[in-house]
């Protein structure tokens, strides 16, 4: 239970950077920062339920590799980032060291 935790902690974790980006204009300012605040929080409380059983450098790892891929993908899918070959390359770096922790574990 506790990598399904992990996961969605992770995933949550995707959340918070869309909220600030959202931030950024005039009309949603407000409600961008609400929606960062509410990931940050559950993303939070999700990793602590996760480390009660997985140890924190690993959770930690996970986590912020989780969030990082997802929010690199949202990135090029909804805000137009780029999607060179050097950034993909970096965040399949990111995506095998967790996949190596998860093994390792």
């Amino acid at each position: 239970m506790a990598w399904l935790y992990l996961i969605v902690a992770g995933l949550l974790e995707i959340g918070w950077p869309v909220g600030l980006k959202m931030s950024q204009q005039a009309d949603s300012r407000w409600l961008g920062i609400a929606i960062a605040v509410a990931f940050m929080v559950a993303s939070g409380f999700m990793l602590w339920l996760a480390q009660k059983n997985i140890p924190m450098g690993t959770s930690y790892a996970v986590w912020t590799g989780i969030g990082a891929a997802g929010t690199f993908l949202v990135g090029i899918l909804f805000y137009g980032d780029a999607a060179t070959f050097g950034r993909i390359a970096g965040v399949l770096l990111i995506i095998s060291g967790v996949i190596t922790l998860k093994i390792s574990h």
